[in-house]
């Protein structure tokens, strides 16, 4: 059985900051060099702006010596994360989009939509989150633990976003 996850991030920046944030190679870049202090592979792998939204590929490599007792018992390798990101063109009422990660030959699945709205004091960034592991026994406690890291997930980027459009508007 799958387990969901709703996450709000809040700013207060409107959504065209937020979203032209989220459509620049340099936030992602600069997003790139924060996530190294954690996982020192951490790479923008595909970045396009069009017509059709921002269409966005990082790749993450966790030394196998870094994961979780539970998650090293299922993983084998280095886990290499493919993480997808993308927004659709840029809707001031609301901007939507999907996202997904992966591991190759990995036990399981994260997908999900995101929302960019407008509120009353700035915008928030809608995540909802559904993680499917497929591993018996333990498929239950891995995706309780993926949750819990999306969280932080989602909360470090949140702040990181904050701070750099502060920064850089």
């Amino acid at each position: 059985m799958a387990r969901r996850l709703s996450y709000s991030a809040r700013y207060e920046h409107p959504t065209e900051k937020v979203y032209s944030a989220l459509s620049s190679r340099e936030f992602w870049d600069d997003q790139m060099v924060e996530f190294r202090k954690l996982t020192p592979q951490s790479d923008v792998d595909k970045f396009v702006v069009d017509e059709n939204g921002v269409d966005i590929v990082l790749v993450q490599t966790l030394p196998k010596s870094d994961l979780p007792a539970i998650a090293s018992a299922v993983i084998k390798k280095d886990m290499i994360i493919t993480r997808k990101e993308f927004l659709g063109p840029y809707n001031p009422e609301k901007t939507e989009g999907t996202y997904s990660a992966g591991i190759p030959a990995g036990p399981g699945n994260v997908s999900g939509v995101q929302e960019l709205f407008p509120t009353d004091t700035g915008c928030t960034l809608r995540r909802t989150t559904e993680v499917k592991v497929y591993v018996p026994f333990v498929n239950g406690k891995l995706e309780q633990l993926i949750l819990v890291n999306l969280v932080d997930l989602f909360r470090g980027e949140a702040e990181f976003t904050a701070d750099w459009i502060a920064k850089n508007s």
